[in-house]
């Protein structure tokens, strides 16, 4: 499991990075993974679907 985090793009910064501005889930490295999404919610919701949180596993009762 890749830990990735929400990065906005602002048009500044767009030109110099060579990307459109928006929304990037990255790396810790820096490395953009998906991107552009429109709102920092459709960025988290990719991220959550690109790494879904651990499911607990429910242990039978002994009985």
């Amino acid at each position: 499991m890749q830990i990735l985090s929400a990065r906005h793009v602002k048009p500044e910064e767009s030109a110099r990075l060579g990307v459109v501005s928006g929304w990037y889930s990255t790396k810790v490295s820096g490395t953009f993974v998906t991107g552009p999404h429109t709102t920092r919610e459709d960025c988290l919701s990719k991220i959550l679907e690109l790494n879904p949180p651990p499911v607990k596993k429910k242990f039978p009762i002994p009985g």
